[in-house]
């Protein structure tokens, strides 16, 4: 009996203990402009035939932003989703939070995020 209570307790305990993001907390975040995990987001890519070549359809892609010292670091990830039109792709966030202005690269070929995916026709 006193195993059984004091397994309830301790379901208790790590339910209290685990983090979820509050509805809250996200709304703040995209009124911010910042873009977290499953967000779409439209990128701008110069519509060449490296673009085509280098980023594909389900692939991940790092993404990246400039500091003040004109260096880029790694913020999250996207994945390639679709082409929309000749200069455009839809990607997903699949890591960390990006905002728009931020770039991706893969080998020759980079792509700016220009916005949420709404804006990506």
């Amino acid at each position: 009996m006193v195993l059984l209570i004091s397994c309830m307790g301790l379901s208790q305990l790590v339910n209290a203990a685990s983090w979820s993001p509050l509805p809250e907390e996200r709304d703040e975040k995209a009124a911010r402009g910042i873009m977290e995990k499953g967000a779409l987001v439209c990128l701008f890519q110069s519509g060449t035939a490296d673009v085509k070549k280098e980023m594909r359809v389900n692939d991940i892609i790092p993404a990246y932003r400039e500091s003040r010292p004109h260096e880029f670091k790694e913020v999250g990830k996207i994945k390639v989703l679709s082409y929309v039109g000749e200069y455009y792709l839809k990607g997903e966030v699949v890591e960390g939070e990006l905002k728009a202005g931020d770039m991706v690269k893969k080998g020759g070929a980079a792509g700016l995020i220009i916005s949420p995916d709404d804006k990506c026709r």
